[in-house]
């Protein structure tokens, strides 16, 4: 393979720095010749993540000089007046400083294609946009086609590229299909988008972004299990009584009740983000990091997925209502501009399951998420059995505990372990004390936001933190019963805005002899 000479600390993908010593695992990969097209680039998420992300990895150094950014849009937009809107949104939205001659340097290859989903004659300018810019920023062809649509638009686009030859890549080049969430609505419509996604680009080439996988802590996850000796041997249901996953939200719905009614809390974020931290956090320890293996392993655990035998009694949904948050008067769910004063959707759901294995038998994983709650934060609680014996007096341990290790995944991430401690003084008390781990206070390097590793990963072709399609499809299958079940079965509870949630929540662990973890 040939090299490239390259400032120490680099290297592009698909060639070998001669420089780098092979024991150093901390350098940095940097794309190769590569461009990225946008769909949906007037939307809040390209405003407020895609682009920032991109010149915040154009200001680490890890975007080859002639990276090209095509957006594609219906406003009338000139290629200068999409430069000044993406200026704006870096400026606005970055993780790192704003820097004039990196802004140039990667403004010198933005370009803006107007036209709707359904405009062959756009498609066509578009077409003409890419191979402009192979010539002229050397991108080598390598393009990847950032989906940033509804669900709805995926078929039309996909079928558009490949109309028109841009899901086609040239020889030695390679053509990329990035997709976000939601993967359907049910496991038909999931099976459905993928058959048609892959009818356009290779499976390999297909990443469909989860962004919560490219967050620090959710990758700590396998570092904490697998480097340390220490938890492996209670990893188990000999040691762990029981798993927690919260993801809490504080904000309402905001300006999405077009998106979120109708598809709800469980589809938004258990099916996805909540299974996925589910099957990290359960899965057996795989060959090797590599994609294949990363699948094999989270697969064998979603198959092993039980419901529970009662959903009325082991699942939960919820709205919430009018209330109070951070000293400030809000509206209920059904009061929200554009929501049906009749709507069923749920703003919270919580869901028990086990896992049919050898480690996890027995052991119940509780998965929650909600809005409206009583503060933002993203959890995994691991709640370890209480000792088999306690040679104490009974009054020496009535405000001890059970051991935890909570890894905490935003937005102060780090690790804590909650552990029994003597409290200082002449009687002998036992009280629980924590042991804390910060990113912040732990590294001098600040996390990269999630869709930096993520759109990096796209163009280095990197995919272990990209859902398959079968893992999108095994989620379906084990939520599509409960919101089947839910769907004939009554309206949602309700919970008070600002709260942590419904009565009937704290019911479902109560039953168990268990009590949802405040965070």
């Amino acid at each position: 393979m040939s090299s490239v000479l390259l400032e120490p600390g680099r290297e592009v993908a698909g060639w070998v720095n001669p420089l780098r010593d092979p024991a150093d695992r901390r350098l940095p990969r940097v794309a190769g010749p590569s461009g990225l097209v946008i769909f949906g680039v007037t939307g809040d998420l390209s405003r407020k993540k895609l682009m920032p992300a991109v010149y915040d990895l154009a200001n680490r150094g890890l975007l080859p000089p002639g990276f090209s950014l095509v957006g594609y849009g219906r406003r009338d937009w000139t290629h200068e007046q999409f430069a000044l809107q993406a200026r704006e949104a870096v400026t606005r939205h970055a993780r790192t400083p704003f820097r004039e001659g990196v802004w140039r340097e990667l403004a010198a290859g933005i370009r803006f294609v107007r036209g709707d989903f359904d405009d062959d004659a756009a498609f066509q300018q578009l077409k003409a946009t890419v191979d402009q810019l192979e010539e002229e920023r050397g991108t080598g062809g390598n393009f990847a086609f950032y989906l940033s649509v509804p669900p709805k638009s995926f078929p039309d686009v996909a079928q558009q590229l490949k109309r028109h030859g841009l899901a086609d890549a040239p020889i030695g080049s390679w053509r990329r299909a990035v997709i976000e969430k939601p993967f359907g609505h049910d496991l038909t419509s999931a099976q459905e988008l993928n058959r048609i996604v892959h009818d356009v680009f290779p499976a390999n080439e297909i990443f469909r972004i989860d962004h919560y996988l490219g967050k620090e802590t959710v990758q700590n996850i396998l570092a904490l299990r697998f480097s340390n000796s220490m938890f492996e041997p209670i990893w188990n249901a000999s040691h762990v009584d029981h798993v927690q996953i919260t993801m809490a939200e504080d904000i309402g719905i905001g300006g999405r009740a077009g998106y979120y009614d109708g598809i709800g809390a469980a589809r938004d974020v258990i099916q996805n983000h909540l299974l996925q931290l589910l099957a990290l956090t359960a899965m057996e320890e795989p060959a090797s990091f590599s994609p294949d293996a990363l699948l094999a392993e989270k697969l064998k655990v979603l198959s092993a997925v039980n419901l529970p035998d009662d959903l009325g009694r082991d699942t939960v949904r919820a709205q919430y209502t009018h209330g109070w948050q951070g000293g400030e008067e809000v509206l209920g769910y059904l009061e929200e501009e554009g929501i049906s004063p009749d709507s069923r959707t749920d703003t919270y759901a919580a869901i028990k399951l086990e896992i049919a294995n050898r480690r996890w038998a027995g052991v119940p994983f509780y998965l929650r998420t909600g809005k409206r709650l009583g503060r933002r934060v993203t959890e995994i609680a691991v709640v370890f059995r209480r000792a088999p014996h306690l040679p104490f007096d009974s009054t020496a341990t009535t405000e001890l505990g059970q051991n935890a290790l909570v890894i905490r995944i935003q937005p102060d991430e780090g690790v804590t372990m909650r552990i029994g401690s003597k409290v200082p003084g002449s009687a002998f008390e036992v009280r629980d004390v924590t042991m804390d781990f910060g990113y912040g206070g732990s590294f001098t390097e600040s996390s990269p936001e999630a869709y930096e590793r993520l759109i990096l990963d796209v163009l280095l072709g990197d995919p272990p933190l990209f859902p398959r399609h079968q893992e999108v499809e095994l989620s379906w299958r084990i939520l599509d019963p409960i919101e089947k079940y839910w769907e004939e079965h009554g309206k949602p509870e309700q919970y008070v805005a600002g709260s942590w949630g419904p009565t009937a929540a704290d019911e479902m662990l109560a039953r168990d002899g268990r009590s949802w973890r405040r965070p």
